[in-house]
């Protein structure tokens, strides 16, 4: 009777400590000396964030740049003494952007992390969607797609897709290089990222009676001289492109050769340095790229801060995606140190202190955030670039931050 009673009670013991593993998953696992809360991702001594990037795909050009400056961030935010006396620490995986090896990467990183720096790909960040939501992990995607914006652990720094073409348009509208009425075209790629570009072409045709041309391309066609020709025989006045920067080169030097001439306006992943010494480089006069996070070459305090750090650590070409990766950083910095005022590092408790972050302050190397509301993007502005070969980084300014009243009008799909 006292073996029965003793297993029994051993029985009751095991159960409550694989719940207790289990509640452990998603929260927390414990206070330290202070009394601050931890859990997943946090010891002692370090805060570890992931970063699933792009380092061997068609966007790995942009997901080395703005992992330098999430490295960049993290040895500023050390050196000023970290977090709840911890410093961060980066854990670093290459996806190559595709869907299914993030799928695999994911289980394997996810237990060693808070949340995630970098989260790199529309169709990346929507495999993982649920995931995040599941384990209460927030992310910060270097993937701008308004779609995202239903699941409460996504961070999404900048201006979305959406968001981007509607303002872009209106420049060219503004610029004379567009009237209402007109015919323009829009490459997209098939997946979250291009529809979601493609979206705020359909809403801004609405406003204006363009005649809206959509042809859907996968991320791996590379010559779309073919869509450029079917293009002019419709008559486009201007192109749209929700692509990749391989894409866009194509479609630039299609655009010359075809004798169309028309503007190109870009998403803000769709340019890549790199452009300026390809076939395409001479043809890059007609493009324009719009973007919530500064150029590299910004003539403001902070990015030129970032820039000399940048040269002084790395050797690559630098591209927008430095400045962005640093910013990001920042916006992490100020959720981790308001997590900490609230005494928990756990994630729920980052979910908690992004709630309640109206006002992340990057020194305006993104336009300035608000996260308090949930579904509705953190801006709506966006700078208008074009490539320069003079620049460091391959573009310059030809419009500061600026909110079309199109923009303001939109209502994102997830927007309450």
């Amino acid at each position: 009777m006292k073996r029965t009673h003793l297993a029994a009670a051993l029985v009751a013991v095991l159960a409550l400590s694989a719940c207790s593993t289990k509640a452990n998953d998603s929260g927390s696992s414990g206070s330290d000396s202070s009394g601050v809360k931890t859990g997943k991702g946090v010891t002692a001594t370090e805060v570890t964030l992931g970063v699933m990037t792009d380092k061997s795909g068609v966007f790995k050009n942009l997901g080395l740049g703005v992992t330098q400056g999430n490295e960049l961030w993290a040895k500023d935010f050390n050196a000023a003494g970290g977090v709840c006396g911890r410093q961060v620490k980066l854990e670093q995986v290459d996806h190559g952007y595709k869907a299914d090896t993030a799928k695999t990467l994911y289980p394997q990183i996810e237990p060693k992390v808070l949340g995630f720096v970098q989260l790199l790909g529309s169709p990346v960040v929507a495999a993982l969607k649920q995931n995040l939501a599941s384990d209460k992990t927030t992310a910060a995607p270097a993937s701008w797609s308004s779609e995202l914006l239903d699941n409460p652990y996504v961070m999404i720094v900048g201006t979305t897709y959406d968001l981007e073409i509607i303002d872009g348009l209106s420049y060219l509208q503004e610029q004379g290089q567009l009237k209402d009425g007109d015919t323009i075209g829009h490459i997209y790629i098939d997946g979250e990222y291009g529809k979601n570009g493609l979206r705020g072409s359909q809403f801004y045709a609405k406003k204006h009676s363009l005649t809206l041309k959509e042809v859907k391309i996968t991320s791996t066609d590379s010559d779309l001289t073919n869509v450029v020709t079917g293009l002019k025989g419709e008559g486009v006045k201007a192109i749209v492109l929700t692509t990749t920067p391989t894409q866009t080169g194509s479609t630039v030097g299609a655009n010359k050769a075809l004798g169309l001439n028309v503007p190109v306006l870009g998403n803000n992943p769709t340019f890549d340095p790199a452009l300026l010494k390809s076939p395409a480089a001479g043809a890059l006069d007609k493009l324009t790229i719009v973007a919530s996070s500064v150029p590299f070459s910004a003539d403001i305090p902070k990015a030129k801060d970032v820039a000399a750090k940048y040269k002084a650590a790395y050797k690559e070409t630098p591209n927008g995606g430095v400045p962005y990766g640093y910013a990001v950083g920042e916006v992490w910095g100020a959720v981790l140190k308001k997590a900490c005022d609230n005494k928990d590092l756990t994630r729920d408790g980052i979910a908690a202190a992004l709630k309640q972050t109206t006002s992340a302050n990057t020194d305006n190397l993104v336009a300035a955030l608000d996260f308090s509301k949930p579904g509705t993007p953190a801006t709506r502005q966006v700078y208008a670039a074009t490539p320069d070969a003079s620049a460091e980084g391959g573009v310059k300014y030809v419009k500061p931050l600026f909110e079309a009243p199109e923009a303001k009008e939109y209502v994102a799909p997830h927007q309450k």
